[in-house]
């Protein structure tokens, strides 16, 4: 199949064969027919060839000349027409016309004097009416714009705008926890040297780091014919020397949290105190409850300023941010102080009335949904011609909002309940799970109920068999 390449001629033989090579680079190349050239060929020409590229090589069949040149001079295209006035660009010296007006400032750049500048005639006579409009005191109309006649103080003073609260300057951000290595050098380094690779494995990902690490090496040996290494020694010697790890890499945790208890983020903080029962030492249980009391400090500052920050944005009837604050606590076990609840659910309820707008009345229903005192919400009435929208939205909110449902005339749905574990596969039997939580098997299926014994016949009577 024939392909389009770029060639470049790279010599002349004397048989009348040119030698060739890809332009740009030194692979491929190969010879050609001289007669396939274009007359003037030379040395060096970048040219299209078209080829066929074969098992033997690269045979070229055809030679496309290299396109012309564009001449150095550009063409010029002559205009047929009335003569022009020769006198089409003047130049003069010109000056900064004086602004004495009290109306208008004085520019930077009318202190530049005069200076050189070549303008059109048209463009002189132009910018002369401008000039001129401009001492006269005349403005151009611009588009629509009209301009302003009435006195600034026959209309009053202005109303004095509301000031908006102050942004509160950005918390500073938490800073991570690097702890660093001391204790556990010291550790590994008391060690006999045939234990410590065991260790460091044992760091990185304890017991079952440990049991991969011995099957990735028994792989290696089977594949180079070795016999394997036995795994039970090597572990039991990590599990002896686990606690002891744990230990010291805890203790540079708990060492690297003192020195930065303040600034240190509230999430690394709770996970070096969680894991103080590596602790085994009277210095070790100290560092523990220091840092467990600055947890609790931490966090009660945290609490405080969301309690804070709820009952300002309460205060300046900001009632959507202040239920989206409530539905976000600093940590999990905080609960909002039972008066600020009551005083959050009747604001809400409040403002649920039949005057307000339809999509405010949906964004206030959405806060309420996410913050705790959904349940205790009792609005005042659906708005006046609700969409068939929001009525659907409140219907489906109905079983978080109960109140919700004595407005809409229907029946009040369950709570929603937590989410359900995904379903096995089909003709999957689902483990059994025992109050632990642990799998226990199948479910056994239930036992098939007895079969009934058949129906015994009626007794004879004894007339009807005498007649």
């Amino acid at each position: 199949m024939a392909r389009r390449i770029e060639v470049e001629l790279t010599s002349k033989r004397e048989d009348g064969r040119w030698t060739w090579r890809a332009a740009g680079a030194k692979q491929p190349r190969g010879e050609l027919d001289g007669s396939l050239l274009y007359e003037g060929a030379r040395i060096g020409d970048v040219v299209r060839a078209e080829a066929d590229f074969e098992i033997d090589g690269i045979l070229v069949t055809s030679v496309l000349p290299p396109k012309e040149r564009k001449r150095s001079e550009p063409e010029r295209v002559e205009i047929i027409g009335p003569p022009r006035d020769e006198r089409g660009v003047t130049s003069s010296l010109t000056g900064k016309p004086e602004r004495t007006g009290p109306d208008r400032p004085r520019r930077a750049d009318d202190a530049r004097g005069p200076g050189r500048r070549e303008r059109s005639g048209r463009e002189e006579h132009g910018r002369g009416d401008e000039s001129a409009r401009r001492d006269q005191g005349v403005r151009r109309p611009a588009g629509a714009r009209t301009p302003r006649t009435e006195d600034r103080s026959a209309r009053g003073p202005r109303p004095e705008r509301r000031p908006r609260p102050e942004a509160p300057p950005p918390a500073p951000r938490p800073r991570r926890l690097n702890p660093g290595h001391a204790h556990r050098q010291a550790v590994l380094a008391s060690l006999p040297p045939e234990q410590r690779p065991i260790a460091e494995q044992a760091l990185r990902g304890g017991l079952p780091g440990v049991r991969q690490a011995v099957e990735a090496q028994n792989a290696q040996l089977r594949q180079q014919g070795q016999p394997e290494v036995n795994a039970q020694p090597l572990l039991a010697i990590a599990e002896q020397l686990l606690p002891q790890l744990k230990a010291a890499d805890w203790r540079d945790r708990a060492e690297a949290a003192v020195k930065m208890v303040d600034e240190l983020s509230v999430r690394d903080l709770r996970a070096v105190v969680t894991g103080a029962d590596a602790a085994r030492d009277d210095e070790g249980r100290l560092l523990a409850g220091t840092l467990r009391e600055a947890l609790e400090r931490r966090l009660q500052e945290q609490r405080d300023a969301w309690i804070s920050d709820i009952t300002t944005a309460l205060g300046d009837v900001r009632l959507v941010r202040a239920l989206r604050l409530s539905g976000r606590p600093p940590d999990p076990a905080t609960r909002i102080p039972a008066e600020l609840a009551l005083r959050l659910s009747d604001a809400a309820g409040a403002a649920l009335a039949p005057d307000a707008p339809a999509d405010r009345w949906q964004v206030l229903l959405d806060a309420v949904v996410e913050s705790p005192v959904r349940r205790s919400v009792k609005p005042a009435g659906l708005p006046t011609d609700a969409p068939e929208d929001l009525l659907q939205v409140a219907r489906q909110a109905a079983g978080k909002v109960p109140a919700l449902a004595g407005l809409l005339g229907i029946a009040m749905p369950p709570p929603p309940g937590p989410p359900r574990p995904l379903r096995p596969a089909p003709g999957a039997t689902p483990p059994r799970r025992t109050s632990g939580g642990r799998a226990r098997g199948p479910i056994p299926p239930p036992p098939s109920p007895p079969t009934p014994p058949p129906p015994s016949p009626p007794p004879a009577d004894s007339t009807a068999e005498g007649h």
